[in-house]
């Protein structure tokens, strides 16, 4: 069940939703610090870039999720109404509890910051992959990560639902970067992709508690679980995006020149 969080007042300051807003504060904190951490060292190829700006992107993306979606949100009017042709175009694919979800257009920023991190994040699995996968796979992969990113942000920006953000997020993933760095592991034994599927597997957990509204209590809700399992992630990509950096695969045999076990 969904417990909401009751709002507290610093002073004559109200924060609505102030751990769900801290939660999201420290995926932030935790994004910032692997750009940081990143942005310390000389760019050394695409997957560096990539992860760089992943971490930028989706620090921002929780940062403003967390002070504008949760704690200030009261503050920003909303003045957006779907036109009524487009509610009956788009019902005919979503089911009227998701239609109903259209929320402030105020949450779209953090949202589609987050489409384009995860965009990054799929980027860097692929090309992390290409040395050790066929050349016109890496190619298609490649131009279809733009092109399903345009076609989410366009339908999200539409509908103002945020089941389209887990969607895309979903594919991004649980499809391309878990797919893409099984296939590393298994060909390299690569300690990267190894903890970029912790990661994958950490948002997977985040993404089952929060569907099915999980919670301890209105303090600690099924969203502030979710938060803690993305931040526990966001940290296993940071620790995969040092590694990768470091270790490009090579094309002989399909095996990596450096990150095979000792």
């Amino acid at each position: 069940m969904n417990i909401a969080q009751p709002s507290i007042y610093i002073g004559n300051l109200r924060v609505d939703e102030p751990i769900n807003t801290l939660t999201d504060l420290v995926v932030a904190a935790i994004c910032f610090y692997g750009f940081y951490k990143l942005s310390g060292r000389e760019i050394k190829n695409k997957v560096h870039l990539y992860l760089k700006y992943y971490f930028l992107s989706m620090g921002i993306a929780t940062f403003v999720g967390g002070v504008v979606g949760h704690g200030f949100l009261y503050a920003f009017k909303s003045q957006w109404e779907l036109s009524k042709d487009w509610i009956v175009f788009i019902s005919q694919f979503l089911p009227e509890n998701k239609l109903n979800a259209a929320a402030n257009p105020w949450k779209l920023p953090g949202w589609l910051t987050s489409m384009f991190a995860v965009m990054l994040v799929e980027r860097a699995s692929i090309e992390y992959a290409r040395k050790i996968i066929k050349p016109w796979l890496g190619t298609f992969f490649a131009w279809f990560n733009v092109l399903e990113l345009l076609f989410f942000i366009i339908i999200t920006f539409s509908t103002l639902n945020f089941f389209f953000v887990e969607v895309h997020t979903f594919y991004g993933f649980m499809i391309i970067v878990l797919s893409f760095n099984l296939i590393i592991f298994f060909k390299t034994k690569s300690a990267g992709s190894k903890n970029f599927l912790m990661a994958v597997g950490f948002a997977a957990l985040a993404a089952l508690f929060f569907m099915n509204e999980w919670a301890l209590n209105e303090w600690f809700n099924h969203i502030d679980i979710s938060h803690m399992l993305m931040a526990v992630g966001s940290y296993f990509f940071y620790l995969g995006s040092k590694y990768v950096i470091d270790h490009p695969l090579d094309d002989c045999y399909g095996q990596a020149t450096i990150g095979r076990r000792q």
